[in-house]
């Protein structure tokens, strides 16, 4: 998760985040969106999203008067980028996919992107994955993992990169019981009110969580776990469709993260996410406190009231 979990919303000058995009326009959320939100061109739906993001003023380019699209136009964006507006039109349109790396560059430049959403950009801009090319994902967590999950005293959890929960210990279903197996923290996150309450920087968490599954994706739009999630996401959260359509792109690292646990109170814990090596996409997730802190007094009265019963890990092929 973001380091910068618990500050404010990162201003649009930086080319990492910015304000609600307003309208449909065939943008995810809309009734023509499809395949878990977009229209097949996520390369053209990345650029639109972040060109709408940049001020005529953050490009250098005089603001006359009253505009009617937010952020800059498609012809400026070419002619800072050293293009034509036209081949700038048709890959904004999907109708070509295949730019050199050089412009990538620039209008990368221009865009304002930062060094994750460069490489984003350069991700959608890829030979797409394909379904009948799609390499099946193993989602089995390894064998040692899955000790090593049930050795650790601190909260912890295995992730998929759509944030499935695939195997949890003890502390971490004391902790929070939705993070037993089968469970999703992206739906808990927008449409449990009590997985929201678990969160008092709830606008912020979920930034930061949409970025990461933005980044995680990439291209493999046509994922069908993707597809589901995404698609019922957007259908039943505005707040998922309104941070969707950003474009939004951030990795999530180490950070402290703040909750209101309903029978302890205030906790704050670091949250670490930690590679699973052979098994691609897969994440061992740790909440663990500072020394000597009282929120290691808290997660022990939580693990000492845990059920004895005791959820079992998935089969290991």
């Amino acid at each position: 998760m973001d380091a910068h979990l618990a500050e404010p919303e990162p201003s649009p000058a930086r080319g990492a985040a910015g304000p609600p995009l307003s309208g449909s326009h065939g943008r995810p959320g809309s009734p023509g969106a499809k395949r878990g939100g977009t229209s097949g061109n996520t390369l053209g739906e990345y650029l639109r999203a972040r060109r709408e993001l940049v001020t005529p003023q953050q490009a250098g380019i005089p603001d006359a008067g009253r505009r009617r699209v937010p952020g800059l136009r498609r012809e400026e964006v070419a002619m800072l980028a050293g293009i034509s507006a036209d081949y700038y039109l048709r890959l904004e349109r999907g109708r070509d996919r295949n730019p050199s790396a050089q412009v990538l560059d620039s209008i990368a430049r221009v865009l304002h992107l930062d060094d994750e959403h460069v490489a984003h950009l350069r991700t959608l801009a890829a030979e797409p994955v394909r379904p009948g090319g799609r390499r099946q994902r193993d989602e089995v967590p390894p064998a040692g993992a899955l000790k090593l999950l049930d050795s650790l005293v601190q909260p912890a959890f295995i992730e998929s990169r759509y944030f499935d929960v695939l195997a949890s210990n003890g502390p971490a279903r004391a902790l929070d019981p939705r993070l037993g197996v089968g469970g999703n923290q992206l739906r808990d996150l927008f449409l449990d009110p009590s997985g929201q309450a678990l969160y008092p920087e709830w606008q912020n968490v979920t930034e930061c969580f949409v970025a990461n599954l933005r980044q995680a994706v990439g291209n493999d739009v046509d994922d069908p776990r993707f597809v589901e999630l995404t698609e019922e996401l957007l259908l039943a959260s505005p707040r998922f469709r309104q941070l969707w359509a950003r474009h939004e792109v951030r990795g999530q690292r180490g950070t402290p993260i703040r909750l209101d646990h309903p029978q302890v109170g205030e906790l704050v814990l670091n949250r670490e996410r930690l590679e699973i090596g052979g098994a691609e996409g897969l994440m061992l997730v740790v909440y663990h406190p500072d020394r000597g802190s009282g929120d290691a007094d808290k997660l022990a009265l939580l693990a000492s009231a845990e059920l004895p019963t005791r959820q079992p890990h998935p089969a290991v092929s």
